[in-house]
């Protein structure tokens, strides 16, 4: 007879938490980065460091010392998910060019065993996907049991980047915003957390940023011409953020708004979102399908 059972068996351990219940912060990080509603995004100070009581050296301590921690909770999901569990978790980070999204994939993802990470970036669409419902790749990358999911660029560019550029006309976009609240409603309603970043940077950091792979040859590759053009219509996509912002931002599934200036603080801002969300999770690791002593015996005997 098996010593326990892969659901509802008695959890074994718990991760450890940090040492003090804020580290650092005024409020919790879910709780100060939650993007309230009416968020004005042209007075929104995108050099700010929301709640955090301290400077770049501690917060990058910070992600450090909650490494460990967040690996482990990584492994327990991902446990979970290959013991027969349905829960996963997507983290989308949704911000303009040059704005961290791949700098927060691979700091804070990256401290995490990539066999549990499924990251997809949303591009234009291939011919393929152009023939389907916009959401049809989407529903088809959403991470599986047990994994981490993280959309660089989202979903959400079929209410900005389509909305824009004039890719779909008004009243296609128009609808969207409901259908992208029912699409995240069930997504959660079927075990994952979503964890929602607006990465938020100023278009003069935004500048200097492109300046800086105009000025070093092992960054051309990162340059995009058409980021200029997207510079060029700065304001067209505020007002599509802000409506983003104001109608996608439910209870269900509610966005963070983290400045996105300063690297380091949207680093650590997004390490705390998503640590916050596998804390939530309760997780525990599966018990045993077999009986343990019973296969002691037997490994000690080969």
């Amino acid at each position: 007879m098996a010593s326990g059972t892969k659901h509802g068996g008695k959890k074994r351990g718990k991760a450890k938490p940090s040492t003090s219940a804020l580290d650092g912060w005024k409020k919790p990080p879910p709780e100060v980065l939650r993007a309230p509603h009416g968020l004005d995004l042209a007075a929104f100070d995108r050099a700010s460091t929301p709640g955090w009581k301290h400077g770049r050296k501690a917060g990058e301590q910070l992600v450090a010392r909650h490494a460990d921690e967040l690996s482990e909770l990584q492994e327990r999901l991902f446990a979970e998910g290959r013991s027969g569990g349905t829960r996963s978790v997507l983290l989308v980070l949704q911000g303009m060019d040059t704005s961290g999204k791949g700098g927060i994939v691979r700091h804070v993802v990256g401290l995490v065993d990539p066999q549990g990470v499924a990251h997809r970036s949303f591009g234009v669409p291939t011919p393929e996907e152009a023939r389907h419902h916009y959401l049809w790749r989407v529903r088809r990358a959403l991470p599986p049991a047990g994994y981490i999911g993280v959309f660089d660029r989202s979903h959400y560019e079929d209410v900005l980047v389509a909305r824009v550029d004039e890719l779909v006309p008004p009243e296609v976009w128009e609808k969207r915003y409901d259908e992208i609240n029912r699409f995240e409603e069930r997504l959660v309603e079927s075990g994952t957390s979503l964890v929602k970043v607006a990465l938020l940077v100023s278009p003069e950091e935004q500048r200097a940023r492109l300046l800086k792979r105009l000025d070093r040859p092992d960054k051309y590759w990162k340059y995009n011409p058409g980021d200029v053009d997207a510079r060029l219509r700065w304001s067209a996509y505020q007002e599509a953020y802000q409506a983003v912002l104001d109608r996608t931002n439910t209870e269900v599934a509610p966005w963070h708004a983290v400045p996105a200036d300063r690297k380091w603080f949207a680093r650590l801002a997004v390490s705390e979102l998503l640590l916050d969300a596998l804390r939530r999770l309760d997780l525990g690791w599966p018990a045993a399908d077999f009986d343990v002593g019973t296969e002691r015996a037997r490994l000690l005997a080969t």
